[in-house]
């Protein structure tokens, strides 16, 4: 989805459909039913308002906001299957509503979050360190995937933030670290700026949290609408 160009009153069928990032096809049905404001010029060829185009744009925004807080569709990585079972149990008291896809090995989910594209990725804490670091690397480096939030158990980030600012190079969302001395710095960063990994409390330290705490998922829930937040801010800035 391409930014209208302020000055611009109208534009060609081809040009929405490329602020709109359908077909040609599509913009035909919208001005069908209304959807878009347009006229003919005397040579036949359709123009459409920019404002009504801009009203479309809009109304989609709103409607990305509103689902991404009440429906979510998450790939989990679990490395237990009673792991799996409790935060599927956990989210049934949840407003937000989350459709889960589980994987019990790294690399089968690695391949079914490629081919469904979630709006959330889980990687449970009890995954070896050394396998979160490929999933991170390859999730950030493929194009159906990079730009969808990973949640990371916060004692993770906190031991490989090096890792976390790859990634986000990757993705696309931090700028590559300019110096030997600055890559160092971000090393020792505790927590990594790069908006789209987001740290639960699962074996931090400072959360107070264990993997055998009952309590563990309780704070989940907000952690999954801050991700579906960033999600939706991200898929915006990827379409202007």
């Amino acid at each position: 989805m391409k930014a209208i160009t302020p000055d611009l009153e109208y534009l060609s069928t081809r040009q929405s459909a490329k602020v709109l990032n359908v077909s040609l096809g599509t913009v035909q049905k919208m001005v069908e039913l209304g959807e878009l404001i347009a006229w003919k010029t005397r040579g036949g060829h359709r123009r459409i308002l920019a404002s009504s185009l801009e009203q479309q744009l809009q109304r989609r925004q709103r409607s990305m906001r509103q689902k991404a807080s009440t429906h979510c569709v998450l790939m989990g990585i679990f490395r237990r299957t009673e792991n799996s079972l409790e935060l599927a149990n956990a989210m049934l008291d949840w407003q937000l509503k989350v459709d889960m896809e589980i994987s019990m090995d790294s690399l089968e989910g690695l391949m079914q979050a490629v081919s469904i594209a979630p709006d959330l990725i889980y990687l449970d804490a009890l995954i070896p360190p050394v396998e979160q670091v490929h999933l991170i690397h390859y999730l950030s480096k493929n194009s159906r995937t990079q730009r969808i939030p990973i949640l990371v158990d916060e004692g993770f980030i906190q031991l490989h933030p090096g890792v976390l600012q790859l990634a986000g190079e990757n993705a696309g969302v931090l700028k590559p670290a300019p110096s030997e001395k600055a890559a160092l710095e971000a090393e020792e960063m505790i927590i990594t700026e790069n908006p789209l990994i987001l740290g639960y409390p699962a074996t931090s330290v400072d959360s107070g949290l264990s993997n055998q705490s009952p309590n563990r998922f309780a704070v989940l829930e907000s952690v999954f609408l801050e991700g579906m937040g960033r999600k939706c801010e991200w898929s915006q800035r990827a379409m202007t």
